[in-house]
Formats: structure tokens, sequence, C-alpha cells
């Protein structure tokens, strides 16, 4: 008869959990990426043109970063608005500002889109919403979808080691390619989305949330029989300049999940645990292979243990092979992020568990750059290669092979 009260029971019982917990997260990432995304095909059918988008920018005064957002945009885009907190001056937008004594439920950039879905017309199909810092590639129209959500790949800004980290969650990432399967797409990117105009005036802004744009889509699923199609265009945005402003983005998007879990219906709440959990804390994963191998004989079941505890850890690198195909890194570059990976693991891993503890409710924008500046610290990009770029082709080039591999000489 096994002694629940005994050392080694309790052990194995804490151990398992644990795996169980971080497995389900890894095992259903497989099931999205190898399953869910079967049906998943390149959007091909452009059943709207660039004339049924308007664009709306959301900024507080970042001028020279909207600039350069707006210049990007196809030349047949005509509708382009911005939506800033300050009176701010940009050439080939129209400048909404938010009146001060504005009040609603919403908060922060949330406020600004309510007030913006209130009082800014719009006469198109769509509303294209992008941040300030946006880069859009490859758009030549939309498909013929509810919600159309744009993937992102966040170029280099001056941090080496939030650049790692971000190639590593584009990895993860890859997911998306199944949640046109899903009831409840599992979150969105609010730098890069298209939504019908006549979802989005009834569904409207105005919630008390500091994740918008997943609280938005998760609304839209629990009200519509929603059609969610997702097209791999990458668009650029930033990656964040240093650590601690994406320990406090990674902070703020983990303190909005949690607060926003009670619109996801019941049987999705095992899922959303193990993900918050398998964020928050995956750098000690590795501490459970180590645990499988230094106490082996302690508890019960140890051997398995350590075989399915090490396949885990071999999930995380994975994340980070598809985080360097999205970027299309050389494949002689492949080893040197793959050894990065315990590092990406932990950084990207702070910010989530600080919110999962600590959660915050204050927004706080994450500090953008010029676009002069990328290009200065990109080798791969010339001067002014940004400003030539009209959005309707991918901007891949960011920097040369050999520049990335002295990117962690420091």
């Amino acid at each position: 008869m096994v002694d629940l009260t005994s050392p080694q029971t309790v052990l194995s019982v804490l151990l398992w959990a644990a795996l169980a917990v971080y497995g389900l997260s890894a095992i259903w990432w497989l099931v999205e990426t190898a399953l869910l995304s079967r049906n998943w095909a390149p959007a091909t059918d452009e059943a709207w043109g660039l004339d049924d988008i308007q664009v709306r920018i959301l900024t507080i005064d970042a001028a020279a970063v909207v600039q350069q957002t707006v210049d990007a945009l196809p030349e047949g885009i005509a509708d382009v608005r911005v939506v800033a907190e300050r009176d701010i001056d940009v050439e080939g937008a129209t400048v909404h500002v938010v009146p001060e004594e504005f009040d609603c439920k919403a908060t922060n950039k949330g406020r600004a889109v309510e007030w913006a879905r209130r009082h800014v017309a719009c006469d198109t199909e769509y509303i294209l919403y992008l941040d300030e810092d946006t880069l859009v590639t490859g758009l030549t129209g939309l498909p013929d979808a509810d919600f159309v959500q744009f993937t992102e790949k966040p170029i280099y800004t001056g941090s080496r080691l939030t650049y790692l980290c971000e190639i590593f969650r584009t990895g993860y990432q890859f997911e998306q390619l199944g949640f046109h399967r899903l009831s409840y797409p599992l979150y969105a990117w609010g730098g890069g989305f298209a939504i019908r105009r006549e979802i989005e005036e009834e569904l409207g802004w105005n919630v008390a949330t500091i994740t918008e744009d997943t609280n938005l889509i998760w609304r839209a699923a629990d009200r519509y029989d929603l059609e969610y199609q997702l097209v791999d265009k990458r668009f650029r945005n930033q990656a964040p300049p240093s650590l601690w402003a994406m320990f406090k983005q990674r902070r703020r998007w983990m303190s909005g999940t949690i607060g926003d879990d009670h619109l996801l219906p019941p049987w999705y709440r095992p899922l959303y645990f193990t993900r918050v959990v398998a964020w928050s804390f995956s750098p000690f994963v590795p501490l459970l292979v180590a645990a499988s191998y230094l106490l082996p004989g302690t508890a019960p079941g140890m051997d398995l243990y350590s075989l399915l505890s090490t396949g885990l850890l071999g999930i995380l690198f994975v994340y980070m092979l598809f985080g360097v195909v999205a970027y299309k890194k050389h494949p002689v570059l492949w080893p040197l992020y793959l050894v990065l990976t315990p590092v990406a693991v932990v950084l990207h891993s702070v910010g989530a568990m600080w919110g999962l503890l600590r959660p915050v409710e204050e927004f706080e924008v994450t500090e953008k750059v010029t676009a002069d500046t990328i290009e200065e610290i990109n080798a791969g990009l010339d001067d002014g290669e940004l400003a030539d770029h009209d959005g309707t082709e991918r901007l891949v080039r960011e920097s040369s092979d050999a520049y990335d591999a002295h990117l962690f000489d420091d």
C-alpha cells in the first residue's frame, strides 16, 4: 500500500503535477501547429481592396514614429486616421485628438479607440488598426473575414537581448496558424489587425481592460460566429529598446490576460491556466529535468519522468528554431540562437511572472525609436530604405548574417 504521507510520494505528486501543467501547454502548441494548422492556407483571395480599408493608428504624441508608419502604407489606402492624445502634425493622414474631458469605462488606448469609434467617420468595410510603430508589409487587400490578424516580426532597436526574446516569441506564435479552428482565438495582436466596421461599431471598446485587442476578439467570439483569418505578412514592429521596457510590456500582457479571463467559456479555462503558468514559470522546466536525474529512485516513475521532462525541455528549443526560420536567419547561425534559448526563455518569462504575481492595472506605452535609428543600427538596411518602403512588398532585410553572428559579443 502506498504511503501518501511519505516524502517520496509527496515529491512524486508535486513533480508530476508540475510536469502535467507544462506538458499540457506544450502538447496544445504541438496540436495547433501540427494538426489544427493543416487547413490553414495563405490568403490568396483578396475579396476587398485597399479602398475598402480605413487605417487607424494609435499614439500619444510620437509624431516622427507615426510619420514613418503612414509613409509605409500602400498608396491605394486613401483614408488614414491618426488617433492621438496630443495635437501632432503628420503628413498624409488626418489627425484626431482625443479630448481631455472625454470619459468612459475604457482607459488609455481603449479610451482613445472608443472615442474614435464614436466620433471618427468611417464608410469603409474594414478598419485596420495599427500601432504607432507598425510598418505594413505585403498589404494589397483583405480576405473576406470578420477579423483579419496579421503576423508580426519585431525589428532590432538596440537591445540584443530583447531582440533574442522576440525571435523566441515569434517562434511560439506559429500556433496562430491553428487559431481559425478555435471558437475563441487565444489572443490578438493589436499592432496589425482588421475588423469589419459593423462589428467594431456594435461591440465598441468601452470596457475596462489593458489588453483591449484580445478583449475585443474574445467578446466578438462570444457574440458572433466569428470568421477569423490569419494573414502571414510579417508586419514589422519594434522590439522593446531595453530589458526593463520588455519586462513592463510582458507584465501588462499577462495582467490583461488574467483580468479578462472571465470572458472565456469554462471549457477554455484548463488551457488558459496551463498556458499562463507555463509562460510565467518556464525557466523552471530545467529544474524538473535536473530533479529527475539527480533524484533517481526517490519517487515512483522517475525513469519515465526523466524522459518526459527532457522532451519538454526540448520543446523550448523548438520554439526558438521556429523563430529563426520566421526571421529567415542563415542556417549557419541557427546553433548560435539555439544555444541562447535558455537566456531567451528566462528573460521572456520575467515580465509574465511579474504580471502573474503582481498584476498591473495601468497602461504604459513601450518606448519607440525613429526610422533613422533603426537604419543606423541594422547593418543590412540602407539609409532611406524604410522611407522608400511602400507597404506592398515584404520588408525582410534588417541585418547581415555577419552582423547577427556578433549580436551577442557584449
